[in-house]
């Protein structure tokens, strides 16, 4: 009959754009022999009736393993699918687990970073860590959280995304395994799929999905994504049995899908394996965490240079920053007890905003990335940027407003202290430019400057950049070529 793998993946991409009519149709005639995927073993797990409704469970103290343990006392472990066997599953050996990230993007943002955690934290307890980039995953598109259809990417696009990613699983996960589900989704033909996972699950249950659910009540969804789920499970089950994979972990918007891995593992190889989610992660003030003045922040430097990272981290919040060591850093309990001691005592000094900020920063662009970027902090509180090497002033005056002169120019006519101002938009006329400089107010290349003073071409840092700050913020690089 040929080969249908190819056949698959395109079929899919263009079958329908809504599936409205066919829960109108599930609505009104249920189907007697349809499987679900609810158990009903009681040993098993319970799954709650909502994807976001945590697991109420609990293990004896004295026996809880040093990983859960930790989950637990930061704060993290929102759902598990059988908490008390998964324990003594780790008790008993070196076990496997595994995230999924899909390639929407060349990067991640740090809401990924919060799911990279808890692998990385598996890893420190002495187990194994498996990531899966979802180069085939990628191709299709997961409907949770989104109000629309993503836009389908290429082949092309994927595998470039899948490519940029790997460094920032280089060096957040260090000795873990990572793998492509292109490897195998794309090899499946469409019969396998139909016959060998679609069989197991009921479209009665999949309609009932948070992720899809709302989407119904929205605008529809297409047949496509609708078909993610069987995709991600079929990914659980196929680790299972390649690499030993009993522990799928993720964001709290993916315990159904992870559920459903669990139950294809049951159903087609007889094993039992668990699902975990970390808690959602929330702001005191109610707006989104993720994000900054300049838009999302990103885990590799071409996106978000290492000083913005830093920055983001160190203009955490007092009521958060407690929170955000618990989940981001591998600090003990006794070192975040006392910087939490510190932000009561002397918020002021906002030391475990610095602490936050340069662990994480360490942990993923380097000690000395981290080094530089607090260096530059200081640097530009205090005006003094004469310290910083040019790769450190490109980096963090990358955003500023600036302006370029013309060198040829400089060299002929020095430039004076009130056109410069006036130039660059620091002050709107020369009597303005004049009275900040009289009152001391404006640095250029770290030094207080007087309303008389000239720069040539000796005093350009670098050989072409003035960096100029008039107050306590406000910075302008101008810069002669």
């Amino acid at each position: 009959m040929g080969d249908l793998r190819s056949l698959f993946f395109s079929v899919l991409g263009h079958f329908g754009r809504s599936l409205c009519q066919l829960e109108h149709c599930l609505r009104s005639c249920e189907r007697p022999n349809s499987v679900s995927l609810r158990y009903s073993a009681p040993t098993m797990i319970v799954v709650p009736q909502s994807e976001n409704q945590a697991a109420d469970q609990a293990v004896e103290p004295s026996a809880v393993h040093e990983f859960i343990a930790e989950l637990q006392w930061r704060g993290i472990l929102h759902q598990c699918s059988d908490l008390g066997a998964l324990n003594e599953h780790l008790s008993t050996g070196m076990r496997t687990a595994y995230i999924g990230v899909d390639p929407t993007a060349d990067s991640l943002t740090i809401g990924n970073l919060a799911t990279l955690t808890l692998l990385a934290r598996f890893q420190k307890a002495g187990h194994r860590a498996v990531v899966i980039a979802g180069g085939g995953t990628g191709l299709i598109g997961d409907p949770g959280g989104k109000d629309a259809e993503r836009p389908l990417l290429s082949m092309e696009q994927v595998t470039a995304n899948v490519q940029s990613q790997m460094r920032i699983y280089d060096a957040l996960l260090p000795g873990a395994t990572v793998v492509n589900n292109a490897d195998w989704l794309t090899k499946l033909s469409w019969i396998e799929v139909l016959r060998d996972v679609g069989k197991h699950f009921s479209v009665n249950e999949m309609v009932k999905r948070d992720s899809v659910r709302n989407r119904l009540e929205g605008d529809g969804i297409s047949y496509t994504e609708f078909s993610y789920m069987l995709l991600q499970a079929y990914d659980f089950a196929h680790l299972y049995k390649a690499e030993g994979v009993t522990l799928q972990m993720g964001g709290s918007d993916q315990w159904g899908n992870i559920l459903s891995g669990v139950e294809l593992i049951r159903r087609m190889h007889g094993g039992a394996a668990f699902a975990l989610t970390g808690t959602l992660i929330t702001k005191a003030d109610g707006t989104k965490f993720g994000k900054s003045e300049s838009g999302a922040v990103w885990l590799t430097a071409d996106r978000t240079s290492p000083y913005a990272f830093h920055q983001f981290w160190l203009n955490v919040n007092d009521a958060d920053v407690i929170a955000y060591l618990k989940r981001f850093t591998m600090l003990t309990k006794s070192q975040i007890a006392d910087l939490e001691q510190a932000v009561a005592t002397d918020p002021s000094a906002r030391l475990a905003q610095r602490t936050l900020a340069n662990e994480v920063t360490a942990w993923l662009h380097g000690a000395a990335a981290a080094e530089r970027a607090e260096a530059a902090g200081k640097a530009l509180f205090s005006g003094d940027v004469r310290s910083l090497d040019r790769e450190t002033v490109a980096e963090v005056f990358a955003d500023v407003p600036s302006t370029t002169w013309q060198l040829a120019d400089l060299s002929a006519t020095p430039v004076d202290a009130v056109q410069l101002l006036v130039s660059t938009g620091l002050a709107t006329s020369n009597r303005q430019a004049r009275e900040f400089l009289a009152a001391g107010s404006v640095l250029v290349n770290g030094a207080k400057i007087t309303p008389d003073a000239t720069f040539g071409v000796d005093d350009l840092m670098f050989g072409d950049t003035l960096l100029v700050r008039r107050g306590r913020k406000q910075w302008h690089a101008a810069r002669w070529a």
